[in-house]
């Protein structure tokens, strides 16, 4: 078995960001004034992977760019904030994916996505050998067939599962993803994903999922903080919120939840210690703007 020479590794979407903190959302034939604008790497496997980086973690990622000027903004990002890139994937023929993000001034977020060579990186452009390196694989939002193919190779190399579905994938119901969430130890979602996924709310929605295999399930409640389930016991533990100094920007403040929460577990905190440390680093990050800005 390779030797864990890293906390985490994180396969999932690499993106650029381009941000637009904006004085209101505009109408139909409305116009809204632009208060400022920055750019730069976004994505959950980039935002997990550098906010683990930058809470002193080891971290790499697996994850697919275009060759081109936003592939290059992915790449020199990661690169220095000392991610290690063996398992990033560069696309000859394909665009680098971004997303245009709104935020308003009560931090509320209107998003357009265009995936890119994000959503094409395939089971067979995971790099076995970094997978077993981690101490723990985090899946996020990403296409199922690697998904799945990702879990595989840690279990097959002793490396704990975590996964965070997105939006689009746990709109999928809880049969599409059953084979994954067998092959999952610790999973992450929202209270709208934990409708989506089970259809019902979250203190039930946690235990349907953890009866499918997860041992441990985190549904997020936004400022109500998060629920964590516990499979082996059944226990349900409240993890309360920190209330940021300031809401600028909630962009990436679930993927700062899951880092903080898989660094801490990686260096050997218990569930609830880890969750209470994640909730404390999602707050750090909706002060500031950007995808990881904690």
């Amino acid at each position: 078995m390779a030797q864990k020479t890293l906390d985490v590794v994180a396969v999932g979407h690499a993106l650029v960001d381009i941000r637009m903190l904006v004085d209101k959302f505009p109408g139909p034939d409305e116009e809204a004034e632009i208060i400022r604008e920055t750019r730069g790497s976004g994505g959950s496997a980039v935002n997990v992977s550098i906010d683990v980086a930058r809470l002193g973690g080891r971290s790499g990622i697996i994850a697919k760019i275009g060759f081109d000027s936003f592939g290059r903004i992915v790449y020199e990002e990661l690169w220095k904030e000392r991610v290690l890139l063996r398992g990033l994937r560069i696309s000859p023929d394909m665009r680098t994916g971004f997303s245009i993000v709104t935020i308003d001034s009560g931090g509320n977020i209107a998003l357009y996505s265009f995936k890119g060579a994000a959503e094409h990186l395939q089971p067979e452009d995971l790099d076995a050998e970094l997978i077993g390196q981690a101490k723990i694989l985090h899946i996020a939002s990403l296409r199922l067939d690697t998904s799945i193919r990702a879990a595989m190779i840690a279990k097959e190399k002793g490396t704990m599962v975590s996964w965070d579905p997105g939006r689009r994938i746990a709109g999928l119901g809880l049969e599409s993803v059953r084979q994954l969430l067998a092959l999952t130890d610790i999973v992450f979602l929202n209270r709208n994903e934990a409708k989506l996924l089970t259809g019902k709310p979250p203190e039930e929605a946690a235990r349907i999922i953890a009866s499918t295999g997860p041992k441990f399930v985190i549904v997020k409640l936004g400022p109500e903080g998060s629920l964590l389930y516990i499979a082996e016991t059944g226990e349900y533990v409240r993890i309360p919120a920190h209330k940021p100094e300031r809401v600028v920007d909630t962009t990436g403040a679930g993927d700062a939840y899951a880092a903080g929460t898989l660094l801490k577990l990686a260096r050997g905190a218990s569930i609830r210690e880890a969750a209470e440390y994640g909730s404390l680093i999602a707050s750090r990050k909706i002060a500031n703007l950007g995808a990881h800005s904690i």
